[in-house]
């Protein structure tokens, strides 16, 4: 007899709302457990939520990307700017690698997508740009699968794990 496969640690609704291309923001922390985050300037997520890849920036994010090769360790909070709506997700082993052109297209949608959820709360299309501007020679790429998950939506639930989907 086998075991059954775990239950989906994000609901569908989760795993739209990460795939339509939301605000991430990305930490880890060092052994001393000092944090450090930065703004991803892309993300990606499986169908079924099993894996998520963020984007960063690597001369902006020394620190975040010296701690997640030190220590594994990775939490990522999804935002939509205009709703609040958000979601948190950790694990404690990502694998770093460089973009290539190949993730050039998910980075592009991301950035339109990106374009229209903070457009929703008045910001212009080039500060936007700026915001999320990189070369792609500069890009990391963390893949990691998320282990916990938790609603960080402002409310009575923030901070109260996801049942499982």
């Amino acid at each position: 007899m086998s075991a059954a496969p775990p239950r989906p640690l994000l609901s569908p609704e989760h795993i739209a709302m990460i795939d339509k291309g939301v605000s991430a923001i990305v930490a880890s922390r060092n052994a001393a457990h000092r944090p450090s985050l930065m703004r991803a300037v892309g993300a990606a997520i499986a169908a079924d939520g099993s894996e998520i890849t963020v984007y960063v920036s690597r001369s902006q994010s020394r620190q975040l990307l010296q701690d997640i090769a030190a220590t594994g360790h990775i939490a990522v909070v999804f935002s939509e700017p205009l709703s609040h709506r958000t979601v948190q997700v950790k694990a404690r082993r990502a694998e770093l690698r460089a973009a290539t052109e190949a993730d050039h297209p998910l980075l592009r949608r991301y950035l339109r997508s990106m374009e229209y959820e903070v457009g929703c709360v008045g910001y212009d299309i080039p500060f936007v740009r700026a915001m999320l501007a990189f070369a792609l020679d500069d890009v990391v790429a963390i893949r990691f699968s998320p282990t916990e998950a938790f609603d960080q939506t402002p409310g009575p639930k923030a901070g109260s794990a996801l049942p499982s989907a």
